[in-house]
């Protein structure tokens, strides 16, 4: 029961972040589940270094989730990944990706499958409110410290300068 345990956790995150008002829902460990059950993959011919390997072997990792299949998101974390990554998207709701990094096929999946979970948890992200302060007694005496130093540095300037003809 791992993953009970974990969105449990998830609640928690979320009641504490409560009171800054914003909440985290996002479940990262049902989302890279549902990455990797739901991108599927084709493979083509890379290419660049490798010699001989380029040639013969299908190592370039072509895959492609539907947006729908992205799970482990609540719809204001979901709508904000829609926005961010609109030029990743397709016209059909897929969102592509095309790794040609490594020498071996398993090893540009593996890569793709992270980019596509860091792509959409950073797209997730919503931005907290910032909680408004006041500034303390201590910044303000020194501000108002400062301002009177270089209020007496621009009147001494003034009476510095006497002509004399």
């Amino acid at each position: 029961m791992e993953g009970e345990g974990a969105y449990i956790s998830d609640l928690k995150t979320i009641e504490e972040n409560a009171d800054y008002g914003y909440f985290i829902v996002m479940n990262s460990i049902e989302l890279r589940k549902s990455i990797e059950e739901n991108t599927s993959f084709t493979f083509s011919r890379s290419g660049g270094n490798g010699g001989q390997n380029v040639n013969k072997l299908n190592t370039k990792a072509h895959g492609k989730i539907h947006i729908s299949g992205i799970k482990g998101l609540d719809e204001r974390e979901l709508s904000q990944v829609l926005k961010k990554l609109s030029g990743k998207i397709n016209s059909e709701n897929f969102l592509c990706i095309d790794v040609d990094d490594e020498r071996y096929q398993d090893a540009n999946r593996r890569i793709a499958l992270d980019r596509l979970e860091s792509w959409i948890k950073s797209a997730a992200y919503i931005k907290p409110r910032r909680k408004k302060t006041k500034p303390t007694a201590a910044s303000r005496e020194k501000r108002l410290a400062g301002k009177k130093i270089r209020s007496m540095i621009k009147k001494n300037r003034a009476s510095n300068r006497s002509i004399d003809f």
